[in-house]
């Protein structure tokens, strides 16, 4: 036989055991692994694929969406961060246990050893890890009170008031992730870079952004505390999308990860990185908007170039709707981060919480699937739960579907879930049930809308001393005509229910 074939065979029969082993190396799991990319203040208008009048394009999302199935209707618990994080971790209403942020230095809003999605992957054999903003709270030390006083006569933690040296108790490590890296919330101190349980390097001045570039759009919005010296805003987003990439090309497919990447973007401070500036015809937050979506698009590129994809189950969704600059951005560049809803960041209109929400799982998922079922963040938990084999315990994720049939395209009974609860403030719930959507507050709004708005969209302001709100979605998807007075059976029928929610401990029945 001549030499040079002899070598090719060689080395085909190489390669053939070599890509063999390979692929059983990746089918090693039966277990799909898991990734869920959170965006922060992303409106459900911000993604092209659902919104033709986008003045941006999101490639990569877009991709996700025909890849997998997207879902019209589905919603984070709250209008604000923190309690639309926790929410998703637990499967539970964040109302059960909060309403507002974690401030700057706020305690861990878990109780000790409580269910979350991390800790049960992490029973179910799962390699487990967060990237990105928590906001979730740490049980920080400190050396004294606070001992900084701003212009308005706040105080806050100085650098010299924190203990800097010990390990960080109360985050994400002690939630069931094997591994966290972040820098907290990107517009809160510390500002340092976390890794697990303790500073990669030590804050020791105070926040000081003198000599950075300003946002474009917007302004810093931070919150005085202890700094790195020299830390730079700009830096954050790349080296969290490094981080996540690296991750991702660590696993060697024969023990499935879970991934929980949650983005600082486009939350302000707007601050897209100069390759992105000008990709977008929305000004500063578009362009920061395409960058958010450039780093989802890398995710996925990582996962294929390390041969995980197939047998990886990706969630696209965000914390909730976008922040009162979504007005002017109307204004200065006829782009609408709502989309068609009425509202944004903080309202319990459907802007505030009705967010992206995108899934792929290759071989389960028929791609471009599109369903309009009311769906909630805190279903992620049960569907999780369900695909991994693992049983959950009565009170465990007491507020979520399982959402298997949806992603299967299987029967079910609708609507899905009997009902979903939306809340962003204390006393100021929305509860939807089907196509109704009732507001049990004079109104929805919290971020004030602009009169000029409110005309151009044939909006009424409501006094305080109106009774409620009440509208039927399928026929008034942007909340322009409230039937409250008209249907006051269904009034009557959805107030007992959300009742029956807030004073029960649990939605769902198991």
């Amino acid at each position: 036989m001549n030499y040079h074939i002899q070598l090719l065979l060689i080395i085909n029969t190489l390669c053939s055991g070599y890509a063999y082993s390979k692929g059983q190396q990746e089918n090693t799991s039966t277990k799909p692994n898991i990734v869920i990319i959170y965006a922060d203040d992303m409106g459900y208008g911000d993604v092209s694929c659902q919104n033709n009048n986008a003045k941006l394009n999101t490639p990569n999302i877009d991709r996700l969406a025909s890849e997998g199935i997207r879902f019209t209707d589905g919603h984070s618990s709250s209008g604000i961060c923190s309690p639309s994080r926790f929410a998703l971790l637990t499967g539970q209403y964040h109302w059960r246990r909060m309403h507002s942020i974690v401030n700057s230095f706020g305690n861990s809003r878990f109780k000790e050893g409580e269910f979350t999605i991390a800790r049960m992957l992490k029973q179910q054999g799962y390699t487990t890890a967060c990237i990105g903003k928590w906001h979730l709270g740490w049980n920080w030390e400190f050396n004294s009170k606070p001992t900084g006083v701003d212009k308005k006569n706040r105080k806050y933690y100085k650098a010299s008031d924190l203990i800097t040296d010990r390990s960080i108790k109360g985050g994400p490590c002690d939630q069931g992730f094997d591994y966290y890296f972040g820098d907290g919330t990107i517009n809160f101190p510390p500002y340092a870079w976390v890794e697990n349980d303790h500073f990669l390097e030590a804050p020791t001045v105070d926040l000081d952004l003198s000599n950075k570039v300003a946002p474009k759009e917007g302004s810093w919005e931070f919150r005085k505390g202890p700094m790195v010296k020299g830390w730079d805003p700009y830096e954050v987003l790349p080296t969290l999308a490094l981080k996540a990439e690296q991750y991702i090309a660590q696993q060697k497919g024969n023990k499935p990860f879970f991934l929980y990447f949650a983005l600082p973007a486009p939350h302000a401070p707007i601050i897209p990185n100069k390759e992105f500036i000008g990709t977008s015809e929305a000004g500063a937050y578009g362009d920061f908007v395409v960058q958010t979506d450039d780093i989802a698009g890398r995710v996925l590129k990582a996962l294929e170039q390390a041969g995980l994809s197939e047998n990886t189950l990706v969630i696209f969704t965000a914390d909730n709707g976008p922040e009162k600059f979504a007005y002017n951005r109307i204004l200065n560049f006829k782009h609408r981060s709502s989309g068609h809803l009425r509202g944004l960041k903080r309202d319990t209109w459907e802007g505030g919480h009705r967010v992206p929400f995108i899934i792929k799982w290759p071989g389960n998922i028929k791609p471009s699937s599109i369903n309009n079922e009311v769906i909630s963040q805190t279903d992620i938990a049960a569907t999780i739960a369900a695909i991994c084999g693992y049983s959950l315990g009565l009170n465990e994720a007491p507020d979520s579907y399982n959402l298997l049939p949806l992603l299967k395209n299987e029967e079910y009974s609708t609507p899905f879930r009997e009902a979903t609860i939306q809340n962003t403030s204390k006393d100021r719930f929305t509860i939807r049930v089907g196509h109704w959507v009732l507001i049990d507050n004079h109104s929805g709004e919290h971020t004030k809308a602009p009169d000029w708005y409110n005309k151009l969209e044939g909006y009424q302001k409501y006094p305080k001393t109106n009774p409620g709100l009440l509208y039927d979605l399928s026929k008034d998807p942007s909340q322009k005509n409230n039937l409250f007075n008209q249907f006051p059976e269904k009034v009557e029928e959805m107030r007992a229910l959300l009742n029956k929610y807030r004073t029960g401990g649990k939605s769902v029945k198991r």
